[in-house]
């Protein structure tokens, strides 16, 4: 286990992890704004679309194969709610803003995973951009690993669209209440739908945040008790984590203020009210965030400060047996000078006599230290 623990450490700080920081662009070098080119993590397979109808009472919910079957959604009075996992097709992704008549700076920003959480006021439609976060887990739950998937939201009058990197049941959640929603719900506009997820999205934050919690208790308490070299790899590890973190969401609070203060009619009172509990959440994120970061970087200070302990006993103890020894080889060195009119030498007793005078002499200098309480 303490191999394995090694490996994924080495592997966390120089494999492919490591480029959770930046994402590889250099495809785009050259090509004209709006050249829609994927730059996140690779995904085989298709691209998985469902699409969500609702109004007062009736509720539809199918998967289709092509966003034709879907449009126009102008002419409909419901509101729909498009879901599209995967945006390594780019042919989707321009189908989408070909029919629905978004910007190609928009699309690009889609398709460029790596974006800072953002909000953007178009004339009939808002842009949202925001990170989805979830923790790894390794085997047993050792050595967790966040990682950041963006989450694109364009809505309009009567439409939400969505598009993410890969599948995941934070989609899911929204959907199970959308079925299970009583008819006021379902009346509310497509604003409230993009606060649905939103707030979704955001509450997942706090899952990380405890699962994050416990993993710098565990290192603390191992700090504490058996510090080693392995320890602060796992604080260092930590280290890269809250960046990461700090990161993914410090954005995300000037994100959610400026939708809620923003001018478009396409946000309705109502939602602002909801927007601002969503602020509350950031926020609260945000601090403990900043909390543990605090706790982390003050681990190497507790790191040095029990080597420092530790080397302090060590010598300590070194001092008393050098203090003890000092005196004793002082005297042994004397008689075993070669002089020849030494008359100790030639004393029936003098040899015990040596004995036990050093003898008392480390007792008595042990009983000292003691009564001194230096071990």
């Amino acid at each position: 286990m303490k191999k394995w623990k090694r490996d994924k450490r080495k592997k966390g700080i120089t494999g492919a992890e490591g480029r959770r920081f930046t994402k590889k662009v250099s495809g785009k070098i050259g090509l004209p704004p709006g050249s829609l080119v994927h730059t996140g993590d690779k995904r085989e397979g298709g691209v998985r679309i469902r699409i969500v109808e609702y109004e007062g009472d009736r509720f539809q919910e199918r998967e289709i194969r092509s966003l034709d079957e879907c449009f126009p959604l102008k002419s409909k009075p419901a509101v729909t709610w498009i879901d599209i996992d995967g945006i390594h097709d780019t042919e989707v992704v321009r189908r989408a803003g070909e029919l629905l008549n978004l910007h190609p700076l928009l699309l690009e920003d889609i398709v460029t995973a790596g974006q800072h959480p953002k909000v953007e006021e178009h004339d009939d439609y808002l842009f949202i951009v925001l990170k989805r976060l979830e923790m790894k887990d390794g085997p047993e739950g050792i050595d967790n690993e966040i990682s950041a998937e963006q989450i694109s939201i364009v809505f309009g009058s009567n439409y939400v669209l969505t598009f993410s990197e890969h599948e995941d049941e934070t989609f899911a959640s929204v959907r199970d209440l959308l079925r299970s929603a009583n008819g006021r719900f379902r009346r509310r506009g497509p604003d409230y739908l993009a606060y649905i997820i939103l707030d979704a999205v955001v509450d997942r934050y706090f899952l990380v945040l405890d699962r994050l919690g416990e993993r710098i208790e565990r290192t603390e308490e191992e700090l504490i008790s058996t510090p080693s070299a392995e320890t602060v790899n796992d604080i260092h590890l930590l280290k890269r984590e809250m960046l990461f973190l700090r990161k993914s969401v410090w954005p995300l609070r000037e994100m959610v203020s400026s939708l809620q203060r923003c001018g478009s009619e396409l946000v309705d009172e109502t939602t602002r009210a909801y927007l601002r509990d969503v602020h509350d959440h950031v926020i609260q994120v945000l601090d403990t965030t900043e909390t543990f970061r605090e706790m982390v970087y003050g681990m190497f200070d507790i790191y040095l400060s029990s080597l420092s302990n530790r080397m302090n006993e060590v010598m300590k103890i070194l001092t008393m047996f050098a203090s003890i020894f000092i005196p004793l080889t002082f005297l042994v060195g004397v008689y075993g000078m070669n002089f020849e009119f030494m008359p100790e030498l030639k004393w029936k007793w003098s040899y015990p006599i040596l004995w036990l005078f050093m003898i008392a002499m480390a007792v008595s200098m042990l009983v000292y230290f003691k009564r001194k309480k230096w071990f």
